[in-house]
């Protein structure tokens, strides 16, 4: 019993010691909520580590995590064979940039085979990501397979030959997707499946810049697995991706004029998300990891008004008190009068569009990672990393819980409305549940995908149900089909896709007689969009070198927004997939969001700062 004490009392010290500070995910900032918990609230499944780690996962994968330290530390050292080989060429034998990059590649190899040393910078921010770290082996594992994956980007074509596919993300996009330890399960603990199959296509095919997938997707590609396998509708429109001179160079061609922008920059942390006022439209509402959201009134149709004024609506009274008390997500009523927020202390907030605190809703025990409001503006839904979502209340001066639901067996990440009364939500226990106020069980549940679900979005006509995962797949239900099998499967991205979005056309929409589209946004690099009446891929948009973390319809649904990491912004023509307009900001980008005038593209970045472009059809 004593010895169990002081391994608690161990686990607990460690717990209280910050993440390392990088990239975050707008879902989830790096501190552990656990460890601010009060424990006689904390689920008695919780476990003693961050975010969905627990000791029992680390030590059943233990013997796995050995066995795949040993293979790859077999091909690191055949890599640091041909880097040594280049080497003694000399420098007068014509070494290119591939060279240079793949000997540069293998000098931290060489530092990796070394006992597996403490991660690099940039390792160490990655591994923040969805929730926390994982235990040391977990660190190590993903800093060989970082290693390993970077090696292969920069291995590239060799000089002469032709790049390889579209979808090309840069190596340092593949290392950090490899040193996520939350990207092929809950918490610290990535599947072996994942890893397998990551590791098996760079060690057959070194230098394939496409980076993950494993050879079993590649033959559910070839093959179909399940549902409606969609063919791509054009092969051609792959190509080869053009090189970086080509692009920095059509990139300066279509960047946006430095006037044309808009820097709003009074949070002191990282923002993760924005949202338009769908009626009061010159309101853009922004929450950040410094504890509060902020209200912005910009002046006039364009950049040249500045900004009005800046609401601030703090989520913590000092520095003590803002512990844990990140802006995780937020959203205007329809009728613009209410701003809806959701932080990392496992409270919502109701808020004036004037600033004042309307409602504090307490009921979740851990963060809350997304709401929604009702069309009709009488219930908030939320879903949060305690398992449950929550239906809200709000009409009355208390808002009150409507109804929890409990049905998911691990954190929920994403809610979204089908109507009313009826609402889906998502989940990293590989599972999406359709459920209605009023009933107690779910209507359906959809067990199709094979990793953690990452977001779910309902079309305009609310008929068709959009998820997508870590399994690299987005898929499409049918609400109104006896089948619990999805009506189109989405395979082609070869790593996780973070977020979908449906187009504002199609039935149900204000622009019924435009074609409906789903659009997926993945850390491959790549957009694409997808045709659900016929499964077919219309377009691959893959200027993106980093991992794309956020898309967005315009209005009109002509034009796509698509924002990554590096902070990279394209404007597109959906129509014919063409680029448009550029941008380059300072971070990364986590969320990008039109107005609802169509004349306004507004971008959050990790440098603490929102940038509003002004948007004028070409």
């Amino acid at each position: 019993q004593q010895q169990q004490n002081q391994q608690s009392a161990q686990s607990q010290q460690q717990n209280q010691q910050p993440a390392p500070g990088g990239a975050v995910d707008p879902r989830g900032p790096p501190q552990s909520y656990q460890s601010q918990m009060d424990p006689s609230q904390a689920p008695a499944n919780m476990g003693n580590n961050n975010m969905g780690g627990n000791r029992q996962a680390h030590q059943a994968e233990a013997a796995e995590v050995a066995r795949q330290r040993a293979e790859i530390q077999a091909v690191l050292a055949q890599r640091q064979q041909a880097v040594q080989a280049m080497a003694q060429q000399g420098p007068g034998q014509g070494a290119g940039p591939q060279q240079q990059a793949l000997a540069a590649a293998g000098q931290q190899q060489q530092q990796q085979q070394q006992g597996l040393a403490g991660p690099t910078q940039q390792q160490q921010q990655n591994v923040v990501r969805k929730g926390g770290q994982g235990s040391q082996e977990d660190s190590a594992r993903a800093n060989a397979i970082a290693a390993l994956m970077s090696a292969a980007a920069a291995g590239g074509a060799a000089p002469g030959q032709q790049p390889g596919p579209t979808v090309i993300p840069s190596s340092s996009s593949i290392a950090s997707s490899a040193a996520n330890p939350g990207a092929g399960g809950l918490g610290g603990v990535t599947s072996a499946q994942g890893l397998n199959g990551q590791a098996s296509q760079i060690m057959t095919v070194p230098g394939n810049r496409r980076g993950g997938g494993g050879g079993n997707r590649q033959q559910q590609q070839q093959h179909g697995a399940g549902g409606g396998v969609p063919p791509v509708a054009n092969a051609a429109q792959q190509g080869n991706q053009p090189s970086a001179a080509s692009i920095e160079e059509e990139d300066r061609l279509t960047a946006i004029n430095p006037s044309e922008v808009m820097e709003l920059s009074q949070h002191t942390s990282e923002v993760f998300m924005c949202a338009w006022n769908p009626r009061f439209t010159n309101l853009i509402a922004t929450g950040s990891g410094d504890a509060s959201a902020r209200i912005w009134a910009i002046n006039g149709p364009d950049a040249s008004g500045g900004c009005q004024q800046s609401i601030l609506l703090p989520h913590g009274q000092d520095s003590s008190d803002k512990k844990n008390k990140d802006v995780t997500t937020l959203e205007w009523s329809s009728n613009g009068e209410l701003l809806a927020t959701g932080s990392y202390d496992g409270v919502a907030r109701v808020w004036s569009r004037n600033g004042e605190l309307r409602q504090t809703l307490k009921g979740h025990r851990g963060p809350i990672f997304s709401l929604k409001w009702n069309k009709r503006g009488n219930f908030l839904l939320s879903g949060s990393y305690d398992k449950s979502t929550i239906v809200w209340d709000v009409t009355g001066e208390l808002g009150f819980v409507k109804q929890q639901f409990s049905y998911h067996f691990a954190p929920a990440l994403d809610v979204d409305w089908k109507d009313d009364l009826t609402f889906a939500s998502c989940s990293t226990d590989k599972t999406v549940q359709i459920c209605r106020v009023g009933l107690a069980r779910p209507i359906k549940t959809y067990t199709g995908h094979a990793d953690e679900v990452n977001a779910v979005k309902w079309d305009p006509s609310g008929t068709l149900l959009a998820s997508c995962s870590d399994d690299c797949t987005a898929k499409v239900w049918d609400i109104n089909s006896a089948k619990n099998e999805p009506k189109w499967d989405f395979k082609s991205h070869q790593q996780e896709i973070y977020t979908v979005k449906w187009s504002p056309t199609g039935p149900g929409s204000k622009n019924p007689n435009k074609l409906l589209m789903l659009a997926t946004a993945s850390f491959d690099g790549s957009v694409r969009l997808w045709n659900v009446a016929n499964g077919t891929c219309l377009r691959i948009l893959s200027r993106h070198r980093e991992s794309v973390y956020s898309v967005a319809f315009s209005p009109s649904g002509e034009y796509l927004a698509s924002g990554s990491l590096a902070g990279q912004l394209y404007i597109w023509n959906v129509c014919d997939g063409v680029h448009i307009k550029s941008f380059k900001g300072k971070g990364d980008i986590f969320e990008v969001a039109w107005n609802i005038e169509e004349s306004r593209v507004a971008a959050c970045f990790s440098s603490n700062v929102v940038s509003v472009i002004d948007f004028k059809k070409p």
